[in-house]
This record gives C-alpha cells, structure tokens and sequence, in this order.
C-alpha cells in the first residue's frame, strides 16, 4: 500500500493534458516493438500516448480493421459510438469518425455531444437489433472509446458487435492482426475523410426511459430513502439527473466535476489516479459522505463498474454486493425463467456457489472476462452475470436481455430497490448470508513471473499439477477449463471443501495473479496462498 494511498492528488500527481493529446497526435508507433502494437485485452485496446501505445494510428488503424471485419461478417446497419471522459477519448472518437466516414460507414453518435457510458452503448446496440423493423436495415454494432477505470493517462477503444457485449477473442485477434498490418504498411489501406451529417442517437434518454422495465423505482420513490452518485467523473455525470428526474428520487449527484486530469480524486492503493469504485482508496472522499445517504454509489469512468457504499458497512466488497445482489433477484423476479442459471467468474467469491446452492439454481462458472455470459443474456438462459471486479448486469423483470456488457449504473440502481423492498442494507444482508454459509476471507495477491513462465502457466492443464492437499484439505478439482463453458481458464483453478486458489498471468506485467479464498479465515486463506506459489512454482516445472 502506497503511502499517500487515499490522499487527495497534488498537483504533482496530475498530467499535463494538453502535452497528452499533442503526443497523441504526434508519437508514431513502431509495431516492432511489442509495447507499441495494437493489444486487444479482455477490454479492448488500451496504451497512453506517452508511451507510444495509444495514438492517432492506432486509432486510425483499429477503426479500419473494425470496418474490415464488420465487411466481412455481413454487418450492414449503423455502428453507435461513444466516448468516456478521459483526455485521449475524444481525440481518439475524432479520429475513429474520420475512418467510418472514409468507408462510408453509417454512424450514430450521441444526440447531445454528451458522454456515452458503456451500458447505455451495448443498450443501444440490443434496442435496435431486437426491433425487427431497424433490424431489416442491417444489424448494428459499436464502438466505445474507454480505457474504463485506468489512470488519467490512458486511452481504450473496443468494439461490441452485434450482440452487444464485448467481442470474442476470434473478432478481437483479427482485427488487432490487421489494425497492426495496417500500421506496417504505413496506413496507405486506411480510408479517412471529414465527417459530414453524421446521425444522432438519444443514449441517454433511451436508456433512463428504459429503467422502468429492470427496476422498481416505485418501491424506491416510495420508501423515500435518500440516494448519493458520485459518477467518480465519468460518463454516467449527467445520466444521474436524468434518472432522478425521470422517476422523482430523492436523489442528490454529490460530484458533478469533469476533469480529465481527475485533480479531485484521492490516490489509489499504489499512489496512482485511478477511478476505481470498488477500491476503498479511490472512494476515500466518496466514503467521507456515507453517513448523509442510505445508499452512496460511485461509478468507473464508463460507469461499467459499480461500487457500494451503506452507512452501517462503509464501501461493501464487489464480492459480498454480488452475493446479495443475486439472492435478492432470484427471490423478486418471478418471471425470469424458472432453469435461469447464475453466471460469475471462476476468481469470484464462492459464497455465490452456496447462495445459488440455497437457490436451488445451476452455477453456470465461467472464465474471467464478461464476454463469456453474452450468450447466456442474450437467450435469458443466465438470469444473472457477475464478476469479482464489480462489474455485472442482469435481465430485465420479463426475463429478456438488458444489457450484455457490464452495467454500472444499474447495479448502483439495485442496491435502492434492495434497500427500498427489505427494509435492510445490503451490507446488512451480507451479514446474514455470513451467519448461514461462514465468512469467508479473499484476496488478490501477485507473484514474480519471466515471460516465459507466463506463457506456460497459461497453457498450464489441470493433470500437471502433482499436489494432492492445500493448506492441510484434500484437493476435490483442479481446472484448466471452467466448468460452465469448458472454456480455456488462461491458467488454473484449485478447489477444496473449504477453500480454493486460482492462478493466472498479467497481461502487462512480469507477475501472476493468485486469487485465493478461504472460509477457514484470513490464517487459512494465508497458508492457501503460500501453497499456491508453491503448487504453480512445481506445475510449471513438470510442464517443461
């Protein structure tokens, strides 16, 4: 932990904006160097123009190599854009408009020039695709430019195709291929012309209008409960007033600033800027309001992301809000269908699998990653989807598909209505789900790990790993593939009765990810950990 961790920045912790955007537009990337090539991680591209790995041809290149793709997949209909506030996102949604209008590309972009939250972009995406009329126009796709709750130097952009959810790891390696041949051969393939008469679309009124069909606002306005956002300086700053106003709540937005440099955030855990809701550095001035609401709520930059504040448990754990998120919808939405499953990521809690277990609904576990419950939305098959780093989305009261991307708002939604309709906080009603299934401890730690180890711990399998017990409890299943898909973890999972530990590479550095949980307290959950540096350390030995 950082020493100034939940300080408020400096000025010595801001970037110059204006010296980013001229980088941007001035750094040419070499695509020899791997630091510098078009990456597409589970949340798209993402690189600051300082460091060469976000820049106008990257942009230039992306958007092109996402018209080829489109092309080739058949998709005819419009393509919504939208953008977060970060300083490289409207330079970066700029240029990604040259491209669609150099290749004719119908576009619909944000009606009021305003902010375009992820969620309210995959909304628009589903909302015209399941119209039969628009849709006899030609499916529509996205692009959303978002490095989400990434520093204030950073830029993102990623691509939602039809089904409105982030792009599977085929679309998104075919188009990183060619949006790196495009910058190698000097862009000479890349179509660009100045936009003229692009159309408009009306995310926010759509979405907030929308609401009403996924959430009890009557419950809410009726309870008078007062509610706190803070959009943390994000894209959802003006959606907030709008839901206020569109459903007469006792609603206050306790920050409405908008700052590229983020001057009025306090430091993440590592000293950085980080605009991360789930991280109780990051929160610390949004926590520092907690006692004037019933429910405070903070978003990520594209609001993607939730985090949850109540006066009796401060900011709640991504996943302990999970948990309760999913018994509360699975006991108050009676038209979802009665086989609807319970999606969550493979490093989350395991108090979701006794949650669910009470239920009596299938766990439908899957790898890290939301892509891979978009299907599972889509068909209503998956009444809920849940990650362990607070972001999720869920089905609308009829049991049809909402969003199939993360949908920050509407978590942060959620908690009224939970609060409206049990009388009870959520952090109260984690606390009861503790006295039933235990308490368990859980934590992300990193390990030390050469490239080469990295690329072997994700092509590890489950049969070389040798041990039999961790931390003094048999070993029941050891994964390389999770369970509710069969789809490939990038790494590897071991459970006990009690506990279990799940290892995986970073993307961007030298370490591996040990996820790790205990119900047996936090000295248990250390020896877990310290068994499982030790159980990968020898798997990836035997692995050659």
């Amino acid at each position: 932990m950082h020493e100034r961790a939940g300080t408020p920045a400096t000025e010595s912790d801001l970037i110059d904006v204006e010296a980013l955007v001229r980088a941007y537009y001035e750094k040419k990337p070499d695509v020899t160097d791997a630091t510098q090539r078009v990456v597409f991680g589970t949340s798209g591209h993402r690189g600051s123009a300082f460091t060469t790995s976000f820049n106008e041809d990257h942009i230039l290149a992306v958007t092109q190599a996402i018209v080829d793709y489109r092309t080739a997949q058949g998709i005819t209909g419009p393509l919504f854009i939208g953008a977060d506030t970060h300083g490289l996102s409207a330079p970066a949604q700029t240029t990604a408009l040259d491209v669609l209008a150099g290749n004719k590309v119908r576009v619909l972009a944000d009606r009021f020039d305003d902010y375009v939250p992820t969620p309210a972009l995959s909304h628009a995406i589903l909302t015209w695709n399941n119209d039969l009329a628009r849709r006899a126009e030609g499916e529509a796709d996205g692009i959303v430019i978002t490095p989400s709750h990434n520093p204030p130097q950073d830029g993102g952009i990623k691509y939602n195709p039809p089904h409105g959810g982030p792009a599977d790891s085929d679309a998104t390696g075919w188009i990183a291929a060619r949006a790196n041949e495009l910058i190698a051969g000097g862009l000479r393939e890349v179509n660009q012309a100045e936009p003229s008469g692009v159309e408009t679309y009306d995310f926010r009124g759509e979405y907030v209008d929308d609401l009403a069909n996924i959430i009890d606002f009557d419950a809410i306005r009726t309870s008078g409960i007062r509610i706190g956002a803070d959009p943390l300086g994000g894209a959802s700053v003006h959606y907030w007033d709008a839901i206020r106003d569109r459903y007469d709540l006792d609603l206050t937005v306790v920050n409405e600033r908008v700052d590229p440099a983020w001057s009025f955030m306090t430091l993440d855990w590592d000293g950085k800027i980080r605009m991360d809701p789930s991280s109780p550095s990051a929160m610390a001035s949004v926590l520092a309001n907690a006692s004037g609401f019933d429910i405070l709520t903070g978003n990520d930059a594209d609001a993607d992301r939730h985090g949850i504040v109540t006066p009796d448990g401060g900011l709640m754990n991504p996943n302990h809000y999970l948990a309760v998120a999913i018994e509360y919808l699975f006991t108050h939405r009676p038209n979802w269908r009665s086989d609807a499953a319970i999606g969550k990521t493979l490093v989350s809690s395991s108090m979701i699998d006794r949650v669910a277990d009470s239920l009596g609904r299938r766990l439908w576990e899957v790898p890290v990653g939301f892509k891979w419950f978009v299907p599972g939305l889509v068909d209503g098959s998956v009444g809920f989807g849940g990650e362990e780093s607070a972001g999720a989305s869920f089905l609308r009261f009829d049991g049809t598909v909402w969003t199939t991307d993360k949908d920050g708002i509407l978590l942060c939604l959620l908690a009224s209505e939970i609060r409206a309709v049990t009388g009870k906080s959520p952090s109260e009603l984690y606390r009861s789900l503790v006295e039933r299934f235990g308490d368990p401890a859980y934590e992300r730690t990193d390990a030390a790990a050469t490239p080469a180890q990295k690329t072997a711990l994700g092509r590890l399998t489950a049969d070389a790993i040798a041990a039999t017990e961790l931390a003094g409890e048999p070993i029941t299943a050891k994964l390389s593939h999770a369970p509710g898909n069969d789809a490939a973890i990038g790494g590897v999972k071991v459970q006990t009765q009690d506990a279990w530990f799940a290892a995986r590479p970073s993307g961007t550095e030298d370490v591996y990810k040990i996820y790790a949980e205990s119900f047996k307290g936090p000295d248990h959950l250390s020896k877990v950990q310290a068994e499982a540096k030790v159980v990968v350390t020898e798997a990836l030995g035997s692995a050659g």
